[in-house]
């Protein structure tokens, strides 16, 4: 990989919207590691137009010179510029600077510019981001050569335009407070450490806070902002988180110190892979699963949650039950005797309808239990509760091996959601009594028009009491008030 510094200006049509565009397509082919502010100039050398709107940009590339200089070509070209006529105004100008630690010889263009040390336009942004780079030309740092132009006529701008209207902080003209406000679908790709390598997640981001009665609202950029920063906090550290909960945690907590809140949630839904084989053919495929994190935030600290979603199929089995009691009468009408008709019964999977079901898991623990849940092994709880697992490859062995299997493991919904439950506490068996503990699933059934669903939440111990001692608990700890979203009206096991 190389560093190159390029120069991005444009005095033609909407100055700011070319240059940003023109960033946002060289990440096609670089990595934009730092960027200037914007610096307006008058047009130098006779340029038609009017002034033009600069940046600096450092990238980084693994294209070899030619490779790159045509790359930025094709990027003019994409944003608009249609000439190369040097007197012409234009929509974009990018000038490469420098690259890498030696003049690089395009062949029509030079690097460094053979200009670079009269051209205060490049300079001044440069210097902003690059101060102590060494032109190789001059040999002169870029903070050296941009004392020494004169800045007559250079004037650094906003990015945006500024207003002083903060209809937020205003009164609403209808004094209440609002439990839940912010934003929701917001797309970020997010990069953790899992099992010692790097996985990239695509992220769906959903924050919100509660709203004071003397506040109009709440700033929603803001947020977008800062989940940026936040991601981007979490993410620099020497030991680079391998729980999404570190991350939704963080952000929650943000919220609150920056929004002014009493307490802030946040949610993040990123789809993931894990590497399967199908049951038979034993064909490598790559299955998609759904890690889901939530975190709740106030002024007496955070709690999160971690859980996965999987997709699996359910049989029914009260449909299966009928065809089999039908099955029956056909056989004794046909001669068999009874136990031999019953033995066939047994020994065959019997119809019914199936369908794609997808089910969840969802623990909240803390340290250091919190450190013991793995996606994987939650992946493995939901699958294995469903009648059968299934593959988005599949040969005709394949297809036959889940087809019965399910068929001999009929399960209803609700046997899924109390399969998921039993199985999370043996598997987490250690965990403590205040564990949060939340299943779902939902049927997306075959011949009614309606989907199926159940679910269940509760605390460890208070599934454990059920079990063990066989009483109804007919309030549980529900979500929001293990986060401490609500207050809880469930004395705690």
């Amino acid at each position: 990989m190389r560093a190159a510094y390029i120069g991005v200006g444009s005095n033609l049509g909407d100055r700011q919207s070319a240059i940003l565009a023109a960033l946002q397509r060289l990440r096609r082919g670089a990595d934009v590691e730092a960027v200037s502010s914007f610096y307006e100039t008058a047009p130098a050398n006779g340029v038609a137009g009017g002034p033009f709107l600069n940046v600096a940009a450092k990238l980084t590339t693994s294209l070899d010179p030619v490779g790159f200089e045509r790359f930025v070509r094709s990027v003019e070209s994409a944003i608009g510029r249609l000439t190369r006529t040097p007197l012409d105004a234009r929509p974009i100008d990018i000038d490469i600077l420098l690259f890498g630690e030696e003049v690089a010889d395009f062949g029509r263009f030079e690097v460094p510019h053979p200009y670079l040390a009269s051209r205060a336009f490049n300079l001044v942004p440069l210097a902003e981001i690059a101060p102590g780079v060494v032109d190789p030309r001059s040999g002169k740092t870029i903070r050296e050569l941009a004392a020494a132009v004169p800045r007559d006529g250079i004037a650094r701008k906003a990015r945006a335009v500024h207003f002083d209207a903060n209809r937020q902080e205003e009164a609403p003209e209808v004094r209440l407070s609002l439990n839940r406000v912010g934003v929701s679908s917001v797309k970020h790709v997010i990069r953790l450490a899992i099992g010692g390598e790097e996985r990239v997640f695509h992220g769906d981001f959903t924050m919100v806070a509660d709203l004071a009665p003397d506040k109009a609202g709440v700033h929603m950029s803001r947020f977008s902002e800062l989940l940026e920063a936040a991601t981007l906090d979490v993410l620099a550290r020497a030991a680079k988180p391998s729980r999404v909960e570190d991350l939704t945690e963080q952000i929650a907590r943000e919220i609150v110190a920056s929004q002014g809140a009493l307490r802030a949630d946040v949610r993040l839904r990123a789809d993931f892979g894990l590497e399967r084989w199908t049951p038979v053919s034993g064909k490598r495929t790559e299955e998609t699963y759904t890690l889901v994190g939530i975190a709740h935030a106030d002024a007496r600290g955070a709690r999160r949650v971690v859980g996965v979603e999987a997709e699996g199929m359910t049989a029914c089995p009260c449909a299966q039950q009928m065809v089999r009691e039908h099955s029956m009468r056909e056989l004794l009408d046909a001669g068999f005797s009874e136990s031999d008709a019953a033995r066939a019964l047994d020994a065959l999977p019997v119809a019914t309808h199936n369908q794609r079901g997808r089910g969840g898991v969802y623990v909240g623990a803390a340290e250091p239990y919190a450190a013991e849940l793995r996606a994987e092994d939650l992946v493995e709880i939901v699958e294995s509760s469903m009648s059968s697992e299934t593959y988005d490859l599949l040969k005709r062995p394949d297809e036959f091996f889940v087809v019965n299997k399910a068929h001999h493991n009929p399960k209803f919904v609700e046997d899924v959601v109390r399969g998921i439950v039993a199985r999370a506490l043996d598997v987490y068996a250690d965990f403590p009594d205040g564990t949060y503990l939340g299943a779902s699933q939902v049927n997306y059934e075959s011949i009614h028009k309606h989907d199926a669903f159940a679910e269940a939440f509760g605390l460890f111990g208070e599934f454990r009491r059920e079990l063990r001692e066989g009483v109804h608990v007919d309030v549980k700890t529900d979500l929001a008030s293990w986060l401490g979203t609500r207050p809880s009206a469930v004395v705690t096991v």
